[in-house]
Order: C-alpha cells, then sequence, then structure tokens
C-alpha cells in the first residue's frame, strides 16, 4: 500500500482547502517543486497533485507549477483537476504526469472515460468524491444524485482499473477516514482503490492497510503531512512493516 502525498494547488501556491472550500484555505508554500522535493527526499514512491483552479473552472490553470513539480521529481505523480477532455489528458500527461485523474468527466461523459481507459489504460484514474454517499462534480461545488457505488459499478464496467475515494467531509478535518463507505466499495468492485480525506494519524493508516486485501493500493495524505500530526518517514516505516491485526499495539 502506497502513501502518497498530495499538493493543491491554487494560484500557483500549494494550499489545503476544508471540506474542498476555497474560502477555507492555508497556504503551505509558494514554491511547489521544492515542496514536491521535499516530500521525495523524505522517501515518497509517488505524488497526488490537484489542480484546484482547473477543477473549479473545467481546464488547467496551474501549468507552470504543475511543470515545475515535474522537472523537480524523480518520483511519478498523479495529476487531476479540470481534465475533461482529450486534449487537456494529453497536455498533462506532457506537463510530466505519469497518471491522471479524470472527475467530473466520469458524471458528464463516460463514453470519454471509456476512451480514455482504453487509449491509457492503468495511467487513468477516477476520483470519486462523495458528500453524504452522494458523488459530487465541479470542484465539490455541485452536488449529483448519484451514489459512490452507483458511479463505481458504470466505472467499473467503462474499463476503469483504479479509483480515489474522496468524503468530502472528512477531508482537510483530520477527523479519520470514512473506513465504512471505503469497505463497501471495496468488497463491490474488483476496481483498485486509494483512499482518501481525513487521514489524522498513524491509526488511520493501520485500519486502511488492514483493509489492502480488499483492494486497497494506496492512502493520499495531505493535511496531517503538512501540519505535521504524521511524520512522512515514520508512515511509510509503518506501512512496509509487519504488524498484528491488533494494530496499535505495534506502533506504540
Amino acid at each position: 500500500m502506497k502513501i502518497i502525498p498530495a499538493i493543491d494547488l491554487k494560484e500557483g501556491r500549494c494550499v489545503r482547502l476544508l471540506k474542498g472550500d476555497p474560502g477555507k484555505q492555508t497556504v503551505y508554500s509558494d514554491s511547489p517543486g521544492e515542496t514536491a522535493l521535499k516530500w521525495q527526499e523524505m522517501g515518497a514512491k509517488m505524488l497526488h497533485v490537484v489542480d484546484l483552479d482547473g477543477a473549479f473552472d473545467g481546464k488547467t490553470a496551474n501549468r507552470e507549477a504543475i511543470k515545475e513539480i515535474g522537472e523537480s521529481l524523480d518520483i511519478p505523480f498523479q495529476l487531476g483537476g479540470g481534465l475533461r477532455e482529450e486534449t487537456s489528458v494529453k497536455n498533462a500527461f506532457e506537463l510530466g504526469a505519469s497518471r491522471i485523474i479524470l472527475g467530473t468527466a466520469a458524471v458528464e461523459n463516460m463514453d470519454f472515460v471509456e476512451q480514455m481507459a482504453v487509449e491509457f489504460g492503468p495511467s487513468i484514474l477516477v476520483g470519486l468524491d462523495a458528500r453524504d454517499g452522494k458523488v459530487a462534480v465541479k470542484g465539490w461545488k455541485e452536488d449529483t444524485r448519484i451514489t459512490a457505488l452507483e458511479l463505481a459499478g458504470r466505472l467499473e464496467r467503462a474499463g476503469v482499473q483504479e479509483i480515489i475515494y474522496t468524503d468530502i467531509h472528512r477531508d482537510g478535518t483530520l477527523q479519520g477516514p470514512n473506513l465504512e463507505q471505503v469497505e463497501e466499495l471495496a468488497r463491490n468492485t474488483r476496481m483498485s482503490i486509494i483512499v482518501s480525506g481525513g487521514v489524522s494519524r498513524l491509526e488511520d493508516l493501520v485500519k486502511i492497510k488492514e483493509l489492502e486485501h480488499l483492494g486497497i493500493t494506496g492512502v493520499i495524505v495531505g493535511k496531517a503531512l503538512y501540519s505535521g500530526s504524521i511524520d512522512l518517514k515514520e508512515a511509510l516505516q509503518l506501512v512496509n512493516s509487519s504488524y498484528s491485526s491488533g494494530g496499535e499495539e505495534d506502533i506504540k
């Protein structure tokens, strides 16, 4: 299971939003490249980059920051945010991304998602972002009536191999991930799942890793790393070591 540090870009800076609300923003760095390099040097094997302006506006906005990240890294990064047409997907690959995350397109244009999944295979992921169990789109500004489980089924039939599940109410809150929903998704799909939203402490990583046998391949960690409540080196050591099903005794 991979631990994937998150870098959210807004107006060229690294930020974190509370529950996706642009009005509740904390700026952590003016240098996305330096931030990316920091996580790489601490042992990360992949980064998760989101163009928040792109997600809100429907087109790539932080092009220079994304390019800076790509030029700083030796490890791969996955990129999402406003990638809703073939040209934008191909441009994202050209900026250095090794994997592309589709979001709104999965609700509005499943034919496009299927086309991208056929053309690029496992390099295409879909972000399944849910609020109260229902999928939200366009930078989480609009809610739909589609349940997370329903959309997961559609994505699997379209040939998508891996999804990123985010509980919007948990994102940026450090309240812990929605493991009940994660487990329900994992038991009802054959797709691999990356967990995102709410991870706040090492115990959360232990609990997520205990679901690894259901197809959990990674966990995205954002605010917990930036606030210092999780140390990346310690977290990587934890998930790469053996521990009993009791979990917490082994991390004390």
